[in-house]
């Protein structure tokens, strides 16, 4: 039977349906085994009167599920969500499409050794609401998609809060633990979540869909891992978990109540993501509702209810596009396609997605003597207003006199042949070695120099203003590399394109278009196969030579990197 309150004409099918299960042995085990019987399912839409029979427009229903013997009951709405389950059989549930729809809502009653009694009806809800520029913003529009990755340069990336049970005065921002510029993408544990594409989609109906690469590992806490992949780890990890499926996206007013909140400056947007099938944003809370904070063309900022522990609240920082921007630069005539470019237009840390960040003295001075210690500092390597800065610097650290850093693409970024361009201003002083060179695809077989090296553009302080490109492979590596050269008297004070082409026949070195150094490529040398890019700045050593004593900073500054193919 069904109870309604609304006495306006609303379209209803009721289905009854009672699951018995073969029970022979489990009465010895559970006692009486009992289904639930005389389910009863009561209905209010808000708002409905004379001239709005189908609700004022905001899809709130609230529910009301009634059944003898009934332990739990579980909703399914029929817009691709559900809840679990509830235990006094009420709930509030916001339709989110927009119009006037039908919606077929089943209820189960779920009663002593799982015996089910389900009913459902087909509901007439309309819903006004509707955030179409967000569906833009996150898709890219009308029948287009758009890749977001977790902003991993910037602080509170990934963060968590109280709500307001628990933290009145502090619910609306990450007041417990906020991750710091880079940290879930360097930490050994995380690195799994810096890798995910979150890939928004919208057709031409305006319907929003959304899918997750992950490249197949999740970023799972630690309090929700026995219930995702039935094992735990103690501490928050990644772990196999499929996430191919499509979800679709629903949008629905926020109903935080954010009027408490002091600061004048925050201003949520108050549109809230919901998705079907369990669908999540790349760290699994068992959460599949995000309140969108803010959205710009390149930015999102979300919060979403811990779906085990509900006084949490976690927050989520994603970027568009990955680190890449649009060059508008014309494209060489030769290896004409752009596969790759890094034009460094996120401010904070380096792209995360780009690069990896080394730190420490390597073995033995990175195996050239070096004096400097890696950091992932700030202080030494930094995107800002465009530019990658890399800066050496005087400082006693972790048993170093000198800090800098240096950053590889390997594991994000590898390729065979194609031309490499770099736009760079040089560091100077006497013992700066700034580097943009690459090395070989390495595997456990392989040892440099058996890999390859190729030095696009290496510059010593102790010689300002030469350009050397070099190669290293056995038979001549070291102070026996193929090394050309040539002067650039600006070097360090005006940027220069420095670039290679690379090939099965020939590896050719310029600065500013003009060659000037040149390698004949054969299958005799480890120049055919993969490499990946590093950037560096190291101090002293075999190449950089004697440190200037008075020497106290330099930076190498790089505008972009492109490579074609």
């Amino acid at each position: 039977m069904i109870k309604m309150k609304n006495i306006y004409k609303i379209s209803l099918l009721l289905v009854a349906v009672v699951t018995f299960f073969n029970c022979q042995d489990e009465d010895q085990k559970f006692g009486n085994v009992v289904a639930p019987t005389n389910l009863i399912l009561d209905f209010e839409i808000q708002g409905v009167d004379a001239a709005n029979p189908n609700g004022d427009g905001t899809g709130i229903v609230s529910f009301i599920a009634n059944a003898d013997n009934a332990i739990t009951y579980q909703f399914n709405f029929g817009d691709g969500t559900s809840v679990e389950a509830t235990t006094s059989g009420e709930i509030t549930h916001q339709f989110t499409q927009t119009g006037i729809n039908t919606y077929n809502v089943t209820v189960s009653a779920s009663g002593l050794g799982g015996l089910k009694t389900s009913t459902a009806l087909n509901l007439d809800v309309k819903s006004d609401f509707n955030d179409q520029e967000a569906k833009d913003l996150l898709s890219g529009g009308e029948s287009s998609s758009k890749v977001w990755y977790l902003a991993g340069s910037q602080p509170g990336h990934l963060g968590v809060g109280g709500t307001i049970d628990i933290a009145p005065d502090a619910f609306y921002f990450p007041g417990f633990y906020a991750a710091t510029p880079f940290e879930k993408c360097s930490d050994g544990i995380s690195d799994c979540l810096c890798n995910d594409e979150l890939i928004f989609s919208q057709d031409s109906n305006n319907q929003l869909t959304y899918k997750l690469n992950n490249k197949g590992r999740t970023f799972i806490n630690a309090a929700h891992q026995l219930s995702a992949v039935g094992m735990e780890e103690g501490q928050d990890a990644c772990f196999e978990f499929d996430t191919s499926g499509i979800s679709n996206v629903s949008l629905a007013p926020s109903t935080t109540d954010y009027s408490t909140v002091a600061d004048p400056a925050f201003m949520p947007r108050g549109t809230v993501l919901n998705f079907s099938d369990d669908a999540f944003m790349g760290y699994y809370v068992s959460s599949s509702s995000y309140e969108i904070l803010e959205i710009t063309d390149d930015y999102l900022y979300v919060r979403t209810i811990d779906g085990l522990n509900p006084v949490l609240a976690w927050y989520h920082k994603f970027v568009s596009s990955g680190c890449y921007g649009d060059t508008g630069d014309d494209i060489p005539a030769n290896n004409n396609v752009l596969v790759w470019e890094e034009e460094f237009n996120v401010d904070g840390a380096p792209c995360n997605y780009n690069w990896q960040l080394e730190e420490g003295t390597g073995d033995n001075g990175w195996g050239n003597n070096e004096s400097q210690y890696y950091t992932n500092r700030p202080e030494n390597v930094v995107v800002e207003n465009g530019i990658l800065k890399i800066t050496a610097r005087a400082e006693s650290f972790m048993g170093s006199d000198y800090t800098s850093a240096r950053m590889i693409s390997q594991g994000r970024f590898e390729f065979q042949y194609g031309k490499v361009e770099v736009r760079a201003k040089l560091p100077e002083g006497a013992g700066t070695w700034p580097a943009i060179w690459m090395l070989g695809d390495m595997s456990e077989a392989d040892q440099w120099p058996d890999i390859g090296e190729i030095d696009i553009m290496e510059h010593v302080g102790n010689n300002q203003n030469t350009i050397f490109s070099s190669l290293h492979y056995p038979g001549n590596f070291g102070g026996n590399a193929n090394t050309g050269s040539t002067t650039v008297p600006t070097a360090s004070s005006e940027f220069h394109v420095y670039s290679v082409e690379w090939d099965a026949n020939t590896i050719n070195f310029f600065v500013d278009g003009t060659q000037f150094h040149t390698f004949n490529n054969s299958s005799a040398v480890p120049f055919n196969h993969e490499f990946f890019l590093i950037l560096n700045v190291a101090m002293g050593g075999n190449f950089g030579g004697p440190i200037d004593p008075d020497f106290t900073e330099s930076t190498m500054e790089i505008d972009y990197i492109r490579v074609y193919q």
